[in-house]
């Protein structure tokens, strides 16, 4: 397959004594056990639980970087410098062209595994820089396929719990460690299984309408579509609805157009019979 660069992605390096520290009792997942050559996902909440950034890290000597959609590095940077005070960390943008990603290949020098497709049960590979084909399509398709949602594409920032996207499960939130930005209601949600919006996979029997598109179930908004890939798409749906809809034969329909859904195989979620009424 070859190599596809996102110009739309950034990176951010931390460095200092307190790196780890600092980063680890920010963020949702466990970086203390970060190896090298792994890409971990990630996100910084809002003290009510919701998505206020999300990205990869790895690590990179000594240091950690982030990788995150390009038009947030500003706004992210300034949001850990908020959280530094007098911790020894240097918090600083690196100057790239993008990240290309690879996939079913072997491993250019630097590169590192995204976690997210690998709890997916593929290897795929990050590297800074631009070394590849600028044409996001093959990547797009493969991220919808696999149900892997990033923020702006699929829900937006603020919007969504952890649970929403799936970080649960591919190990982009600790249930283990100490506490972090919006840990209790991440916690609570998980202990009290309250989460009722996942990415689902959808399948048109012709190509699907845009992104922001509603699906409906006998005119019951269950959730919008996010990326869009010809007849293939991700949303992040309302499962208890549409698990009953589809248990009661309703049609499903993304504006005027009859789909399926699919919860990702690697999740091993299933959709619920009943809905739960707010």
């Amino acid at each position: 397959m070859p190599a596809i660069v996102l110009r739309d992605r950034a990176l951010i390096r931390l460095s200092g004594r307190d790196a780890a520290h600092f980063l680890n009792n920010l963020v949702t997942a466990d970086l203390a056990g970060l190896v090298p050559g792994e890409a971990r996902p990630a996100a910084l909440l809002t003290p009510q639980g919701k998505i206020l950034f999300d990205f990869l890290v790895w690590r990179n000597g000594e240091d950690f970087l982030i990788e995150v959609t390009a038009g947030e590095v500003e706004a992210l940077v300034r949001r850990l410098t908020l959280y530094k005070l007098r911790a020894d960390v240097t918090i600083t943008p690196e100057q790239s062209d993008g990240i290309t990603v690879v996939w079913n290949e072997k491993a250019a020098e630097g590169a590192v595994q995204d976690a997210r497709f690998a709890a997916a049960g593929m290897t795929l590979y990050r590297l800074a820089g631009a070394h590849g084909d600028e044409d996001t399509s093959p990547y797009t398709a493969l991220r919808i396929a696999h149900g892997i949602a990033e923020a702006g594409r699929d829900y937006p920032l603020q919007d969504a719990f952890p649970h929403d996207a799936l970080l649960d499960l591919n190990g982009g939130v600790s249930f283990r460690k100490g506490c972090y930005v919006g840990q209790e209601v991440v916690s609570r949600m998980h202990h009290r299984k309250t989460a009722r919006r996942r990415v689902v996979v959808v399948t048109g029997e012709t190509d699907l309408p845009e992104t922001g598109t509603v699906l409906t179930a006998k005119n019951r908004p269950l959730g919008a579509l996010g990326s869009v890939a010809g007849k293939q798409g991700l949303a992040i749906l309302r499962i208890d609805r549409a698990g009953e809809a589809m248990a009661s034969g309703q049609a499903v329909l993304a504006g005027d157009v009859a789909v399926t859904l699919a919860l990702p195989d690697w999740s091993g979620l299933s959709f619920p019979l009943a809905a739960e009424e707010e």
